[in-house]
């Protein structure tokens, strides 16, 4: 009897990437047994990001946060596994990474640092409509 894999996207932030916890956090989600299918390192474009955060638009927070994921390189993996995108959003912790469990990636490595977007090093997609949605925009072509 086989299990289903499920697919995620998951980014290293750019807050992440510039603190070098790119390694940690891959390291993780090996360590949990999801597989690496795909990674790649770009500087996201402000274009992509528009698709990516479409629902947050006219929200108040969608200007800073797409200002900081367009800040700099991050790091775009698809994950795969069984369970895999309620595995890694349990992985990554809470959104707010002072209320985030110690053991998970944003309670033990993110802080909050006054800004007026969280920086919480991670992303992971919320559902598989989302996760094949958000792989296109980033791993298409």
């Amino acid at each position: 009897m086989s299990a289903q894999i499920e697919r995620t996207l998951v980014i290293v932030k750019p807050d992440g990437y510039s603190r070098g916890l790119t390694g940690e956090v891959l390291r993780r989600i090996e360590a949990k047994g999801y597989t690496l299918a795909e990674l790649q390192v770009i500087s996201p474009d402000r274009e992509r990001l528009a698709k990516h955060y479409a629902e947050h638009e006219g929200k108040p927070f969608y200007e800073p946060l797409v200002d900081f994921m367009s800040s700099g390189p991050a790091v775009f993996a698809i994950v795969e596994g069984h369970r895999c995108i309620e595995g890694f959003r349990a992985l990554a912790g809470a959104t707010d990474p002072t209320a985030a469990l110690p053991g998970t990636i944003r309670g033990d490595l993110g802080r909050d640092w006054g800004l007026p977007v969280q920086q919480n090093i991670v992303h992971g997609s919320d559902s598989p409509e989302s996760a094949e949605r958000e792989i296109n925009i980033w791993f298409a072509g």
